[in-house]
């Protein structure tokens, strides 16, 4: 099964959902590969740290190394799991950013790359029981790469009334790829993430999506300065703090995703 957390709208916690529903998935014995294709880095930051410059070419490893060996000689190409890191944790891989990707994009793009990432997983599907993907905040190569590449979509929705517009937008951009490109892509749900069930707005937002038929998952995630410490010690939450109650919700929602059998 792979999945993309995809939202064109910035800081609605797609770093953290990506993680953390990985980092579970890896914890229950699921083989689960995480790949970061935000130029930014922050998945890769949150499960490895920081990165030596030195130690990591940027076009020679990672997303970057994967992608830009397909502009060259077929010959040189190597294993698309020859790119992927070991994580400090059990059963978790990750396939990591690198700021090298915003060079090679135009590039990648003009040359109609868009199914190499496809074509990596395909390979890698005897590896891994679970892939997750990152992607970056806007409907660019990368992400449409990302969503004709899985099987699903997860969006993350922060409760606000600018997230509710851009979901419009979302949607209408993953049906139009849905219909040129990946006609098995499934839209599997909504997270409703930071949510404050003090507030009167998150709720009123919530209910108007479900009014409306979106797919809203039943667990919210609440707003938590764990998650915060999560990301400083680059240590998932089942791993930092396995009985916290925003671990807890992380826990329900994957239990949506892969209901116990």
């Amino acid at each position: 099964m792979r999945r993309v957390v995809f939202n064109q709208k910035g800081g609605v916690g797609k770093t953290s959902i990506t993680c953390n529903l990985a980092a579970i998935s890896a914890s229950l014995g699921y083989r689960t590969l995480v790949v970061d294709l935000d130029v930014q880095g922050n998945t890769t930051h949150y499960l490895v740290g920081e990165i030596d410059a030195e130690a990591f070419p940027a076009e020679a490893q990672g997303v970057a190394g994967l992608f830009k060996q397909t502009v060259g000689s077929r010959k040189m190409r190597q294993n698309p799991d020859s790119f992927v890191w070991d994580t400090p944790y059990e059963n978790l891989y990750l396939m990591p950013s690198s700021p090298a990707l915003s060079d090679m994009e135009k590039e990648l793009e003009s040359r109609y790359k868009i199914y190499k990432l496809r074509d990596a997983l395909d390979k890698l599907d005897a590896e891994y029981d679970r892939v997750y993907i990152d992607t970056p905040p806007n409907f660019n190569f990368y992400s449409k790469s990302a969503l004709i590449a899985v099987d699903r979509v997860l969006i993350p929705f922060d409760c606000d009334s600018f997230a509710r517009q851009s979901l419009y937008a979302l949607m209408d951009n993953v049906s139009e790829l849905q219909e040129d490109h990946n006609p098995d892509l499934e839209v599997e749900g909504i997270i409703i993430n930071q949510f404050s069930s003090q507030a009167k707005l998150p709720g009123e937002l919530v209910a108007e999506l479900e009014e409306e038929g979106f797919p809203v998952f039943e667990t919210f995630l609440n707003t938590s300065v764990k998650m915060k410490e999560s990301h400083r010690y680059h240590r998932p939450l089942i791993d930092l703090a396995p009985s916290h109650k925003l671990t807890r919700q992380y826990l329900n929602l994957h239990l949506e995703l892969e209901p116990a059998q």
